[in-house]
């Protein structure tokens, strides 16, 4: 019998092959856009447009070219297209989710509007956020977190971001460029700078 041999070096910060990129393709060609779109917008949403960008890197730092993310977000009057919310959805259409495949070079984009007020649990207001779903090799469970917007008057009180150390909350928070409707937030699975995520 021959003895087992270590390896040599460091684990790699990714072990499991994309098998999820496979099975989300439907048509075989595996392109991101068989599956889903990365836009939110319908016919009769209405709110103010916008585009969130930015990088997915791993914890080496290096970009990762074929994470998933998925967002999930409240309509302009902050209401979310689910049975749970009562409230009348004024965009009929609207459903506030959209999927996105990182190309590359780590990239990734989501049109869609910026979500309303939403309240949490005990009814306090909450800043307009996305909520994020990443999915990638070598995480055997997704993460999730959150997309703020620089520019939003509610950050300061926002019961969640609260509860975020000061000086990880930038982690979380999506600049906007100047003179465009374009905000930008790069993501971090590890290592220095990592995003804030959350356990749900």
């Amino acid at each position: 019998m021959q003895d087992s041999v270590k390896p040599n070096g460091i684990t790699p910060s990714q072990t499991v092959g994309p098998f999820f990129k496979y099975g989300l393709t439907p048509n075989g060609e595996y392109e991101w856009n068989d599956a889903f779109t990365n836009s939110t917008l319908t016919p009769d949403v209405t709110g103010e447009r916008l585009r969130i960008e930015g990088k997915v890197f791993d914890g080496d730092g290096v970009a990762i070219p074929d994470c998933m993310l998925e967002i999930w977000q409240a309509d302009a009057q902050g209401r979310f297209a689910d049975p749970q919310d009562k409230r009348a959805l004024p965009n009929a259409s609207f459903r506030g989710f959209a999927r996105c495949g990182t190309d590359k070079d780590g990239n990734y984009s989501f049109d869609t509007i910026k979500p309303g007020v939403v309240p949490d649990p005990d009814g306090k207001p909450q800043a307009p956020h996305l909520l994020v779903a990443v999915f990638a090799r070598g995480m055997l469970r997704h993460l999730y977190t959150r997309i703020y917007f620089s520019d939003d008057a509610g950050l300061a009180s926002d019961p969640v971001l609260a509860l975020v150390p000061a000086d990880r909350r930038a982690t979380l928070i999506a600049r906007r460029e100047a003179a465009k409707p374009v905000y930008r937030l790069d993501l971090r699975v590890q290592g220095d700078e990592e995003t804030v995520f959350f356990d749900v």
